[in-house]
């Protein structure tokens, strides 16, 4: 335990996600070490995030104005609806350059564990945007993980009735990885989604 000021820096940065309580007193001497300048520039950016950043009122996603860049985009596909679980999602999604339609940030996964259900997502929203008949496909590409296939199932029940089409991103081996440290499920879903070589 530190005195005063440098204890509630170190705790405060212990509640930030993957920050543990090395890491966060870690972080806190370097700030302490740190030039003025810099750390006045961090906290000045921090208070800029909080005041300009806002979700976008159409997807969900980041945004500093009312919509995000994308959902302004006219060049956008708005027949293919992608929905993800964060803003982090679609930044991972577009990097890859393969995807050129729209996104719906749900905002979470379902979870009974943490107490997360479909009313705390922003699935009423997806409804709402998916009820105007402008999109036909949706692709659900929440994580591969137990909440994210949960949440995948969830919506592909809920979407079903409207005749929309509802894929799934594939899942499986990553490049580059070897076969003997696959899970069991990441190597069943590589088979289940083998495809033809011509």
């Amino acid at each position: 335990m530190y005195e005063g000021i440098v204890q509630d820096l170190i705790d405060e940065l212990g509640r930030l996600p993957g920050v543990g309580p090395k890491s966060a007193q870690r972080i806190a001497f370097h700030i302490l070490a740190a030039d003025p300048v810099d750390v006045l520039r961090l906290a000045d950016t921090l208070r800029q995030v909080k005041d300009q950043v806002r979700f976008c009122e159409v997807c969900g996603n980041v945004a500093q104005e009312q919509q995000c860049r994308i959902c302004r985009d006219p060049r956008r596909d708005v027949s293919i609806l992608c929905v993800v679980e964060e803003p982090k999602d679609v930044v991972a999604i577009e990097k890859t350059r393969e995807f050129r339609g729209k996104y719906h940030v749900l905002g979470g996964a379902i979870s009974p564990i943490d107490g997360i259900g479909p009313d705390d997502l922003r699935i009423r929203e997806l409804m709402a945007r998916l009820a105007d008949t402008t999109v036909t496909e949706v692709i659900l590409a929440t994580d591969p993980n137990l909440e994210g296939e949960a949440t995948a199932t969830y919506l592909a029940r809920l979407i079903a009735p409207m005749g929309l089409t509802v894929s799934r991103l594939a899942s499986g081996l990553p490049v580059g990885g070897d076969l003997e440290y696959a899970d069991e499920v990441t190597l069943g879903r590589a088979f289940a989604g083998r495809r033809a070589l011509s």
